[in-house]
């Protein structure tokens, strides 16, 4: 998930903001054996990224972790495993999973119009939610609009316990006008999967926060994996701190991104995990332990983004320089950037850096290089 609001909260917290310069100050905590390719690309990461960065990577031999920066400014604490963070749009494949163990259970069907079940949620200003389903909500095909919630900005008004509703969420995502045609072609939109969090109370009875943790979480025994409930808004400890960053000339300034309620992100980008808590979700759902195959199959029945990532349902797929295909979802949140890539012979690969980056562009190219040298570095080699 990516805000479109840059540096807003940088002009008030300026006395809390860390001042630094740029370069490559990394601290780097190497694994046993070095994997020096991954860690030079995670230094490059980590120098266009906030304090720190981690990734946790390996095989069905085993996992490894290397860390570059610190997950505190100003500090010497390098990013653990098993350290919370937000995930942002990570999220995703988790209220994926639940809408497509429904559709297995027979309560939606995924070609179904989502008015079938939602009636009168997506209408008005030009849209019409008998003519978009619930498919092309996972797909982000619907034709909705590009919306980006950022804290104090392009939100609706909150409840008085400060939380905020999907239903007033999904009222302010629809009030730009689509884009497109229902199923002409893709448009990434959060609004679809705050949409899908309805559908998954009203099919469940639970509030989505709820449904997913009881079936995407606990059967899987991930106990550092939580989504939230609307109202809290700290991390758990040990937590990677989250960062503000703006580059200015040679210098690096981050602020802390204060608390604010997961509500606001619920069912597109609510979720708190850790690197080890999302390669085990997602070599779990690869191997099978959440859907069944027809429905794994669906998931990864992608459209191309670009030409080396096409998006399934709440599912990317990428081509790896090495040969072969690796499947997994990024996240952008504010404090966060992060990627997670699993393959089906059990290579995995999560990433995570502690900033949002209010000025310029995200290091996107960077973050893949990442994930696709360690990815690689443990590929099957040709006898």
């Amino acid at each position: 998930m990516r805000s479109s609001t840059r540096f807003t909260p940088v002009a008030g917290a300026v006395c809390a903001a860390v001042l630094t310069l740029s370069g490559p100050v990394a601290r780097a905590v190497p694994a046993e054996g070095g994997h020096a390719a991954t860690l030079s690309a995670l230094r490059a990461f980590q120098s266009q990224a906030g304090p720190g960065a981690a990734v946790h990577a390996g095989a069905l031999g085993g996992s490894w972790t290397l860390s570059a920066g610190t997950g505190t400014a100003g500090a010497d604490l390098p990013i653990g495993p098993d350290e919370y963070f937000r995930v942002g749009s990570q999220t995703k494949t988790f209220v994926a999973v639940v809408v497509l163990q429904l559709a297995e259970e027979g309560r939606v069907a995924l070609n179904a119009p989502v008015a079938d079940h939602l009636p009168g949620v997506v209408a008005g200003n030009g849209y019409d939610g008998a003519r978009i389903t619930v498919r092309q909500l996972l797909q982000h095909t619907s034709g909705i609009a590009p919306y980006n919630p950022y804290p104090g900005v392009s939100t609706p008004r909150p409840e008085p316990d400060g939380a905020y509703s999907l239903t007033a969420l999904v009222r302010q995502g629809l009030s730009v006008p689509p884009v497109a045609e229902p199923g002409a072609g893709f448009t990434y939109s959060n609004t679809n999967y705050y949409v899908l969090g309805l559908l998954i109370e009203k099919l469940t009875g639970q509030p989505v926060h709820r449904a997913v943790t009881e079936r995407a979480v606990v059967p899987l025994g991930l106990t550092r994996t939580l989504f939230p409930a609307p109202g809290e808004r700290a991390l758990p400890a040990p937590a990677v701190n989250g960062y503000h960053i703006a580059r200015l000339g040679p210098f690096s300034v981050w602020t802390p991104v204060t608390d604010y309620d997961s509500s606001l992100y619920s069912s597109v980008g609510g979720m708190v995990s850790t690197l080890a808590d999302l390669t085990a979700f997602h070599r779990a759902l690869a191997g099978g332990a959440l859907l069944a195959p027809e429905s794994l199959a669906e998931m990864r029945t992608t459209l191309e983004v670009n030409p080396t990532v096409a998006y399934g349902l709440g599912l990317h797929r990428r081509a790896l320089p090495c040969g072969g295909t690796a499947w997994g979802h990024s996240g952008v949140v504010p404090g966060y950037q992060s990627y997670t890539l699993v393959t089906d012979d059990g290579r995995h690969a999560s990433v995570v850096t502690n900033a949002a980056i209010q000025f310029g562009a995200l290091p996107t190219a960077a973050l893949y290089k990442v994930m696709d040298t360690a990815l690689c570095e443990d590929a099957p080699q040709d006898s």
